[in-house]
């Protein structure tokens, strides 16, 4: 099958064989969302900035463990391990950072799609906050059943999210804010600190008047 080229016609769909084939063949990276694909948008500073904050703090404290941290240029699949390449149903998406415990299982030898995440962190973007907090969040929860925590950075102030799967099956979110918070990931046994996260960020002060706001009842 050749490669194919992407449509200008919004409303058409692809087939997961199809992205799979215009993903790899492209030195851009696309998501792909039952039978739509996204171009990733380039980065900002500070979505950089801490990006690479969480992945050094991540790295320092998994050495020597059985799990190992990879960033935004590592692609997941969800929605079953069986997917069907014919079908039009399916997510591959490019976590900002995703942690992986034990032996990495891929989709295909080509081994660039992981099946078993888990733990994903986004930093959140304009664009993206939606679709991070709501449809992709709902896929991970329903097909991937390695995720143990999820955890969303906003960038416009210090805040984190933190969702944690429970052992019947539901999730529990639990709030970080201000640089004195920190959390512990207790599955991959780390600890992640607001002010090592946010080391470099320059917040506005409207960040500060908003916490102490929160704080402050």
């Amino acid at each position: 099958m050749p490669i194919p080229k992407l449509r200008r016609d919004k409303n058409h769909l692809y087939t997961i064989e199809e992205y799979l084939k215009i993903d790899r063949a492209s030195q851009e990276r696309y998501e792909y969302y039952d039978g739509e694909i996204r171009l990733m948008a380039g980065e900002s500073g500070n979505h950089g900035d801490i990006s690479v904050n969480i992945s050094s703090e991540l790295r320092f404290q998994l050495k020597g463990k059985n799990c190992r941290v990879r960033s935004k240029d590592s692609k997941i699949q969800t929605g079953g391990l069986n997917l069907d390449t014919k079908s039009k149903k399916g997510v591959f998406s490019y976590p900002d950072i995703v942690v992986i415990c034990g032996k990495v299982e891929y989709h295909d030898k080509v081994q660039d799609i992981v099946l078993n995440p888990k733990v994903i962190i986004e930093v959140l973007s304009d664009s993206t906050e939606v679709y991070d907090r709501n449809n992709k969040f709902t896929r991970y929860k329903l097909f991937n059943p390695t995720l143990t925590d999820y955890i969303l950075v906003s960038q416009d102030k210090p805040q984190v999210e933190h969702f944690i799967r429970q052992d019947d099956g539901g999730w529990k979110v639990f709030f970080y804010l201000g640089l004195d918070q920190s959390f512990t990931i207790e599955y991959i046994e780390c600890t992640l600190n607001l002010v090592e996260i946010y080391d470099r960020i320059e917040f506005p002060k409207e960040a500060f008047e908003f916490i102490e706001e929160v704080r402050n009842g």
